[in-house]
This record gives structure tokens, sequence and C-alpha cells, in this order.
């Protein structure tokens, strides 16, 4: 019993004293500061800027006059007298088909037409001396003018095989060879014009009211995603599509540079007479959920302090150009928001700036890949 009483008594005085130890080591940790989390993002600062009203839309390249050149008559190649992609002005010949049996049946009509007309003369003047009647002198002339009209139907066919340019533009590949047999309408070579160049986009119903010829408007090609093309509304379709309730607009543009080319893809933007004072922000500071836009801003954790913390904050945004985003409510001018690492932020966390390796955001942005 004596030895049970002191195991006992061992066993109590250990355990106590490995419950201080433990009770201490608590204290200490309770009594020592937790390690505080902290995240690094990228800045912006909400400012004011005046942006015009606009409108946008995607519409399609089309030249001011371009043609599939073709032979109205059938024949054979004699002659080609352009090569492909070269430059042409208004008349200049680009094709001849053989004319060897019109030639042949121009010079027969031309004889019969100066016989029928010395006939007729001579017709006129006997009616003067009152040898021939009136009736043999218009017969006599009627063969003249016959004549004279089966040459010149002749020589329109000749006409014809002689193809020409019949505008100022740029061919295109040609799409026949020398000796060839043509027939009416078959394709020789496409000719564009390509200054100036349309843009033929459509709208819906309700910026109709807002549209008027002389508006000026911007254009983006996949092609160039560096140049901006400037032009302006030249036409406005009277009527609207009865399917899709949108109205067709034009817009012309000069091309100088001819880099526009019919069938172009291109981003439009008409910019409306009206200029709006808005708040902005990079549109990567914009948190979407289900229950609302919002933002974090990065403020201090107290007054006077250099610590920062973020602090959510719900926005209505407006409208976008380029990188940035309006924001109509939730901002004021000065308000420093974040725009990169948001997705790992809450409220009150400690974060810190670093804004060396977020790109500079832009109106007009061209991203290699785009």
């Amino acid at each position: 019993m004596r030895k049970l009483l002191i195991g006992i008594l061992i066993v109590l005085v250990v355990g106590g004293g490995l419950a201080t130890v433990k009770v201490m080591q608590i204290k200490a940790m309770i009594a020592s500061p937790w390690p505080t989390q902290s995240e690094t993002v990228a800045t912006a600062v909400a400012h004011e800027e005046t942006w015009p009203e606009t409108l946008s839309a995607v519409g399609s390249v089309s030249a001011a006059q371009g043609v599939l050149v073709a032979p109205e008559i059938a024949g054979k190649v004699s002659a080609i007298a352009f090569e492909s992609g070269a430059t042409v002005s208004a008349g200049d010949l680009l094709l001849r088909l053989d004319t060897t049996s019109e030639e042949a049946q121009l010079r027969a009509a031309e004889a019969q037409a100066d016989l029928a007309k010395i006939t007729a003369e001579r017709q006129r003047k006997l009616q003067a001396d009152k040898t021939v009647s009136q009736s043999e002198v218009d017969q006599a002339e009627a063969a003249w003018k016959q004549a004279a009209a089966n040459a010149d139907n002749i020589r329109t066919v000749i006409q014809k095989k002689t193809i020409r340019a019949p505008f100022a533009g740029k061919l295109g590949i040609r799409l026949v060879n020398l000796g060839e047999q043509l027939d009416a309408g078959k394709g020789i070579v496409s000719l564009q014009s390509l200054s100036p160049m349309f843009v033929d986009f459509s709208l819906p119903q309700q910026d109709f009211a807002q549209l008027q010829t002389g508006l000026k408007v911007q254009a983006m090609a996949d092609a160039y995603p560096t140049n901006q093309f400037a032009g302006e509304i030249t036409a406005i379709n009277p009527d609207l599509d009865t399917a899709t309730r949108s109205v067709r607009v034009r817009a012309k543009f000069a091309n100088s540079g001819e880099l526009l080319r019919a069938g172009m893809f291109a981003r439009v933007t008409v910019r409306l007479p009206r200029e709006d004072p808005v708040l902005v922000i990079p549109a990567t500071a914009i948190l979407s959920a289900p229950y609302g836009d919002s933002v974090f801003l990065v403020v201090p954790d107290k007054a006077g302090s250099t610590n920062l913390v973020a602090q959510q904050a719900f926005v209505r945004t407006g409208r976008m150009r380029g990188d940035f985003v309006s924001v109509a409510s939730g901002l004021k001018a000065g308000d420093r928001v974040a725009t990169a690492g948001i997705f790992k932020l809450h409220n009150g966390l400690s974060v810190h700036e670093n804004n060396e390796l977020t790109p500079e955001a832009s109106q007009t942005p061209t991203p290699p890949n785009s």
C-alpha cells in the first residue's frame, strides 16, 4: 500500500509539472503577435477624363468602283496588253479578241455604204431635173442609211472585242491566256478603284436619331492592328431592315495609302458631337459577381499609417474604351484601386503595391495576337 501511494504521488507530481509547462507555453503563444498575411497588388488611381459619345459597329470594306472585267461577245484572245497587279488609267487597253472576220465584213459594208451614198446623191440630182420620182430618191437615201448602219454595227462589234479599262484602278490576277477561246461574260481580270473606299455597317434603330451625314468615323482592320483610318458618314439608308430593325450606313475613307481593300472586315466607331466627363479606371480592376460589380480600394489601415489594406467597394460601371471602363457610381476621383491580383483579396487584407511588371493601360490597345 505504501508503494502504491508513493507511485500515485510521483505520477501526480510529474503530471502537474507537465501541465504547468503546457500552460506556460500557451500563455507565451497568446502573448506573442500572430504573423500577418500580406498580398502584392498592382494599383491605379481613378481619374476624370472627357470621352466623346460613340457608336460601335462592325462593317465590310467595299471599293467605290470595282468590277470583274469580262467581254460582252465571245471570241479568241489575240492580244493581252496588261500585267497582273498593274495600275491602269481609264481607257487603257487590256485585251483584244480576234477581229479579222469583222474587219473584212467592215470593209465590205463600208464599200456598200459608199456606193449607196453615191447612188442617193445621183438620184437627188436627177430628181431636181424631174427625171426620177421622189419615191426613188427616198428609196436610195434609205438604202444609204441602212448600209451606213450595217457598217456602224460591225464597228461596234470590233469595239466590243477590244477590252479597255472602264475606270482608273488596280488590276488583280490575270484569268485568261493568249489564244484562249472566251465565252461572253467570262472574267478576264478584277479591277478595283482603291481611293476612295467605303465601309458599310449597320446600327440598331435606337441609334437612328443620332445619325447624320458628315459625322466622323474611325475604322480598324485586323490586317493593320496599329492603324486607325479616318473617314466620315456619306450616306444613310432611308429605310430600316425589317428583319433586324437596323439601319445601313456608309462611310467614306480617303485610303491614301491604299491599305484598305474590298472585302476586309472592319471595326467602326462613329463619333457623335457630344462629349461627357467620366471617371475612369482600368477594366482589370472590376470584379464581376452575380450580386454586382465591385473593386478593391487600397487604403491605409488607419489614419496616418503607412500600412495598406484592401477594402471592397461596389460600383456601377458604364462605357468601355480600350483598356478603361467608366464608373458611374461607387468611386470618386483620386481613389486608388487594385488592378492586378484582385482575386486573392478580401476586406482588411494587408497589401503592398508593385506596379513594375504591370503593362500600361491604353485607350487604343493593340496586342500582338489580336
